[in-house]
């Protein structure tokens, strides 16, 4: 059995393995010329100085079912963990911290302590029951009640669970920074899911970094599919499905326009019109710094940990996420920042540091946010901009132009909306009206993240076609 793989992101190199795994013969097809997509490193501001052009921070790596279950330390990858997963500074000059301990968390929210512990406690103990079904597209669950009791703060918006859950501001901007990677505004049903996903992740398996960047998730995947038989062609873009049509089985790593564009003349319009309609998200404005010294936070407990979430409290990140959503600008946007060389030596030349950071903006922007983003840490730490030796951006659309499947800046492959949070991207989910050809990317359920469980459940549905000879359905 033969099998193209086209995308060598995360989730194109998991369907790759699996299918690897399984005695197929595999290929994966990469138009650039480096491969991960999105997990990438590079020097794009000094020399010496290395940056993750997408991911930076991998929870979801680190709890998901798929690289669990592979040997991928074996290959280079090695994980290291901050002192505590996420800093979220305030206009007092405290942060907020989460600890590895729930407890101990739950010591810094003040009167919402124990709210907190009432929150996430019971979730961190059903994890091992309900991780699978978390991460996986909707089906009935193994524990239907401990993935009722997640369900049903996850349907919650994030901005009625904030206030519903606390009543201290520590606890809601916490809180609200989280469900922000949601990439949706916090008063949509389900913006709570990824925030609590997070929290799980932070108190169950932490919040780390691979150790060299992000390029280490991707290169140790490259080197154990090689060891099963498997190749990575680079700079080797298809720009028609026929050219693989000849494999057994055809697993893309594309968003749905990507696909759209390459399957034309071969699948059904009424197909196509549906890939048409899927709904991107907003986009986001990166930037990354070459440092002389760290970052000099006010609350200097922020050295803690190789994430920060720099955008003050729930009020100011709801309005900050809601403006991206309606195609509008802020002032003081959220800023979400990792500073992984306090914990990564590699990542710079000695006693020099990098940053990494990135805010919502809309879909396809072209305006230039350097001095906002900056103006919003400096808020937090006086004194940033002395210490940057240089700088590199990207507005949305150049995003796009380094990862196609960054469309229009949307990291998410899509939005997160309930219509498109199960139905990723639309109810075919992994399948195309063409029995052998299949959909593995983010656009998919699970949805977002470095998790390679988008790939290996589109493996699954591939390997049931080929080997038991079931339809495509």
């Amino acid at each position: 059995m033969r099998a193209a793989i086209i995308g060598s992101g995360p989730n194109g190199l998991a369907a790759a393995i699996s299918l690897a795994e399984a005695g197929c013969k595999v290929r994966v097809f990469e138009a650039a010329a480096i491969a991960g997509g999105a997990t990438r490193t590079e020097n794009v501001t000094l020399p010496g100085f290395r940056h993750d052009l997408g991911s930076a921070i991998h929870p979801l790596a680190v709890t998901s079912p798929f690289f669990a279950g592979k040997p991928l330390h074996k290959y280079g990858l090695e994980w290291i963990h901050p002192d505590a997963p996420l800093a979220h500074p305030l206009d007092d000059g405290t942060a907020v911290m989460i600890e590895a301990s729930i407890e101990k968390t739950a010591a810094g929210l003040d009167s919402d302590g124990q709210a907190y512990i009432d929150l996430l406690a019971p979730l961190v103990e059903s994890w091992p029951k309900i991780r699978d079904d978390v991460l996986a597209p909707a089906r009935i669950p193994a524990h239907p009640f401990a993935m009722m009791r997640f369900g049903l703060s996850a349907a919650t918006p994030a901005s009625w669970l904030c206030r519903l859950r606390f009543q201290g501001g520590r606890a809601r901007a916490l809180f609200a920074g989280m469900a922000a990677h949601s990439i949706i505004p916090l008063s949509y049903a389900f913006s709570s899911a990824i925030g609590l996903v997070l929290g799980i992740a932070a108190h169950t398996v932490g919040w780390p970094l691979p150790k060299g960047g992000a390029c280490g998730i991707s290169g140790s995947m490259i080197r154990y599919l090689e060891s099963l038989g498997g190749s990575v062609e680079l700079n080797h873009p298809i720009t028609d499905l026929a050219d693989v049509l000849s494999d057994d089985a055809v697993l893309c790593d594309l968003t749905p326009r990507q696909f759209a564009r390459i399957a034309s003349g071969h699948i059904p319009k009424k197909y196509q019109r549906s890939l048409n309609h899927f709904h991107y998200g907003p986009g986001v404005f990166k930037m990354d710094w070459a440092l002389s010294q760290s970052i000099p936070w006010t609350a200097k407990e922020c050295l803690r940990a190789a994430t920060v979430h720099v955008g003050g409290r729930l009020e100011e990140i709801e309005a900050s996420e809601r403006a991206a959503w309606d195609g509008q600008h802020t002032d003081r946007p959220f800023v979400l920042l990792a500073q992984p060389s306090l914990f990564d030596s590699s990542r710079a030349p000695s006693g020099k540091h990098t940053a990494w950071a990135y805010c919502r903006v809309p879909n396809g922007s072209r305006q230039d946010l350097v001095a906002i983003i900056e103006s919003q840490i400096e808020r937090f730490a006086p004194g940033f901009r002395d210490c940057i030796l240089a700088r590199k951006s990207w507005n949305p659309q150049e995003m796009e132009g380094w990862d196609a499947n960054l469309v229009g800046g949307d990291i998410g492959g899509g939005a997160l909306t309930a219509s498109q949070l199960f139905l990723r991207p639309d109810w075919h989910m992994y399948s195309t009206p063409l029995r052998k050809v299949f959909l593995c990317s983010s656009s998919t359920p699970p949805g977002p993240g470095v998790h390679g469980m988008c790939g290996f459940h589109a493996a699954e549905r591939a390997k049931r076609v080929l080997f038991r000879g079931r339809s495509n359905s």
